[in-house]
């Protein structure tokens, strides 16, 4: 005999599998309330790990690179040329890639777009080309963002106007939606054409692994603020990812909060549910009560009720939510089975477990009374 056959064995479970019946509508209603609730949490907390997902991917991809950037104690507005040799000094035999930055309003085919500037010259190792190609010292010509190619309408070979100069368009940088380099809304020039901005926004320094970056990032500062000031911070995506997850977790459990909201109302409407359908079958109740039904298969019939509503509903919950995470996870990071890695599928196992937990809880008090109140009393009704 099977668990299934043998559960119906129990003639409480028989029954309460039966009550629901009765009233279908009020049912159906309670076990909607359920599912809309273990919706907001699940779907919810898939968004949650899905932007969790997609931040760890785009730093990860960043781990041997140090950013430097000027210091708290630093006066100037960015940093010097002295800075940066002292840097290269430092890491001597690793790549030194100083940045300049700025913005314009970039106008092609009628169409204008605010974007961000950058002079570099060693851009092959900071950016990818979609198309054309990404010149290992970028002397002349200029590189576009795909986002900006496709607002502006613009290909290879077309010119482009920054600071009264026009630069032919060498390569179409990949679209990164998050931390890297290659982010949308931006323009790669020569750092020359920057030469009126003074100081250098940042210097990337490109080591061998992640664990060598770390390193270098606290040999940096300890040299170069050798006096207690602090001129220059030096960060690698490792401690910045450490932030990141830090805000995530706690986003994702304010997000699991404001889900469990609807969970706690559905529970509010089964413990309704469970008192009202009580209160309708006292005189059933008392029968059973008097042919000799005891108190734990009146308690075992009323809490089979509200975990039969918490099963239906977290099932259905669990499936419509199925097909959230899928269509989120195409949507954000193009890739719809990653709903099945356990980081965002967890969500759904929290969902259902919380639905019959609820329901469970939301069923003890009606089944209590209902068990422990005397036939008498639930004849005379």
């Amino acid at each position: 005999m099977n668990p299934i056959e043998r559960l119906w064995r129990f003639p409480s479970v028989l029954m309460a599998w039966r009550n629901l019946g009765r009233n279908r509508v009020r049912t159906g209603l309670a076990a909607l309330g359920i599912a809309i609730g273990v919706i907001a949490i699940a779907s919810l907390g898939m968004a949650g790990a899905a932007i969790q997902y997609q931040a760890t991917q785009d730093l990860g991809s960043l781990t041997n690179e140090v950013t430097v950037t000027t210091g708290e104690d630093n006066l100037e507005d960015g940093l010097t040329d002295a800075q940066v040799r002292e840097i290269e000094t430092v890491v001597a035999g690793q790549a030194v890639i100083p940045r300049k930055s700025s913005d314009t309003i970039l106008e092609a085919n009628g169409e204008g777009a605010r974007v961000s500037v950058t002079g570099v010259e060693r851009a092959d190792a900071l950016y990818d080309a979609e198309e054309g190609e990404v010149p290992d010292r970028l002397t002349a010509g200029a590189l576009v963002s795909a986002d900006v190619a496709d607002e502006l309408g613009l290909e290879i070979g077309d010119p482009i106007s920054y600071d009264g100069r026009l630069y032919r368009i060498r390569g179409i940088l990949e679209s990164e939606q998050g931390f890297g380099p290659g982010g949308g809304g931006q323009v790669v020039v020569p750092i020359d054409a920057l030469r009126e901005e003074e100081y250098y926004t940042s210097v990337t320094v490109l080591a061998e692994d992640g664990e060598t970056a770390q390193r270098l990032a606290e040999t940096i500062e300890t040299q170069i603020n050798d006096r207690g000031e602090e001129m220059v911070s030096a960060t690698t995506p490792a401690s910045i990812q450490e932030s990141v997850d830090s805000f995530l977790n706690t986003l994702n459990l304010a997000l699991l909060g404001i889900g469990s909201i609807s969970l706690v109302v559905a529970s509010v409407a089964i413990l309704n549910v469970m008192l009202m359908s009580t209160i309708e079958r006292r005189g059933e109740i008392g029968v059973l009560r008097a042919v000799g039904i005891r108190r734990g298969e009146v308690l075992r019939m009323i809490l089979a009720e509200s975990v039969f509503l918490g099963v239906i509903g977290g099932a259905v919950g669990v499936v419509v939510s199925f097909g959230v995470g899928l269509v989120l996870n195409h949507v954000l990071l193009e890739d719809a089975t990653l709903v099945l890695e356990w980081n965002a599928f967890r969500y759904l196992v929290y969902g259902f477990g919380f639905a019959i937990v609820a329901s469970l809880l939301s069923g003890f008090y009606p089944a209590w009374k209902a068990a422990n109140e005397r036939p008498v009393e639930l004849l005379r009704d």
